[in-house]
């Protein structure tokens, strides 16, 4: 570990940029560069407040410490399942709901076919710092901030409003955003608040004022089925009820458009037997989901 520690900080150009890159702490990857210098007895960076930089030995070590790790990174590849055997554990953080309905399935069906695989599943309902937190996969819905995390785009959703059959009865449907502000509004705490209300061309008169405020997205699908409200939903959450026809789609707003569905992780993950075979299922799981509507 302390010569990988070595060549990331030589290659990113320092100790912090090394740790993100290795998933571990910028204390760990100095130490780790101390023990190796004291193992060799030469110091291999010249450091500053402002830069680091090799030093001749450094330099000369650098080549030799890519071959070492490229070897390594070859054999361990063969060992834990480049020729197909999917080993070893995988940690996968993703939405509740989505997760609970499509990352739970691929999880207990890799764990059945493979015996010599284990998952930790955190499903949170916020965006977790994949290197910090050790996670090696991490679900996103929507555009992705730029980072020098790799992403894989595994399906689309789509917003849409919804609302019971028993409301639309009563209360009539609204034809457009502006009619939203004569009806009862479920909403979120979460990242999809009120806020996300505004949309399109014809945006709301005013700020909505929802009739119920919940901090969950099972909860509002519940309030929508028991005809509290309109819920702004996306098209995996609402899926089960519209099938069942205990809700239904209203009127599509302009800038409602499919969001990505994307497995971020950390560049390099992907080459190993476990990796591959988590994305893969995903892939797989996506052609039969009906993510979209």
């Amino acid at each position: 570990m302390t010569m990988e520690m070595f060549a990331a900080v030589a290659e990113r150009g320092g100790f912090a940029a090394a740790a993100r890159s290795l998933r571990v702490s910028a204390p760990s990857v100095t130490r780790g560069v101390a023990e190796l210098e004291a193992r060799l007895g030469v110091s291999l960076f010249h450091r500053s407040t402002r830069a680091v930089s090799l030093t001749e030995d450094g330099a000369a070590l650098l080549p030799r410490a890519r071959r070492i790790l490229a070897d390594f990174a070859a054999t361990e590849r063969e060992l834990q399942g480049a020729t197909g055997e999917v080993r070893g554990q995988l940690n996968i953080t993703a939405p509740v709901l989505f997760g609970r309905l499509h990352v739970l399935p691929v999880v207990t069906e890799l764990l059945e076919q493979h015996l010599q695989l284990t998952i930790e599943l955190m499903l949170i309902d916020r965006n977790v710092r994949i290197v910090e937190e050790g996670i090696d996969f991490a679900v996103r819905i929507g555009a992705l901030a730029d980072s020098s995390l790799r992403a894989v785009k595994i399906g689309e959703v789509r917003p849409m409003l919804v609302a019971s059959p028993a409301y639309i009865e009563q209360h009539g449907a609204p034809l457009g955003p502006r009619d939203l502000a004569d009806h009862r509004i479920i909403a979120s705490t979460g990242p999809r608040g009120p806020g996300e209300w505004q949309f399109g061309a014809g945006k709301v008169p005013g700020p909505l004022r929802p009739r119920l405020l919940v901090n969950s997205v099972e909860a509002g699908l519940a309030a929508a089925e028991a005809g509290v409200g309109i819920a702004n939903l996306l098209s995996y959450q609402a899926d089960r009820a519209l099938r069942e026809g205990t809700l239904v789609e209203l009127f599509r707003p302009d800038g409602f458009d499919a969001m990505p569905v994307s497995l971020l992780f950390a560049a390099g993950r992907s080459a190993a037997a476990a990796p591959r075979a988590f994305i893969e299922a995903m892939r797989e799981r996506a052609k039969t989901a009906a993510w979209v509507q």
